[in-house]
């Protein structure tokens, strides 16, 4: 089994506080429904824009970077046998949290 990271931009959930229950129970939806299949890993939201960056010589500065155009707005991490299924999960998704989610398939763990 294959490990996907199923995630989204910040700032491309764009609801409107009227939408935001709704659209909150759908993505919990899907989540049980992967949780129940046996594909749900880890995910969840990212605080908007608190990134810290370390640099290789442990100096730290606030982030993301000022010319980073796409910030992760949140993510889902599921173990599939299959990109096929990845993607059909993150239809699901898209269509629960109402935006574009982008699929990557995480390489091998080292050693395995």
């Amino acid at each position: 089994m294959t490990r996907y990271l199923i995630s989204f931009d910040d700032g491309a959930m764009d609801i409107s506080a009227e939408d935001l229950p709704e659209v909150a129970a759908a993505a919990t939806e899907v989540v049980r429904q992967a949780r129940d299949a046996g594909a749900w890993v880890f995910g969840g939201g990212l605080e908007s824009q608190r990134a810290s960056l370390v640099s290789v010589d442990g100096a730290v500065a606030d982030g993301p970077y000022p010319e980073t155009k796409a910030v992760l707005g949140g993510f889902a991490v599921l173990e599939l046998p299959s990109r096929e299924e990845a993607l059909v999960w993150a239809g699901r998704l898209a269509a629960a949290c109402r935006c574009t989610q982008e699929v990557r398939e995480f390489l091998p763990e080292p050693g395995a």
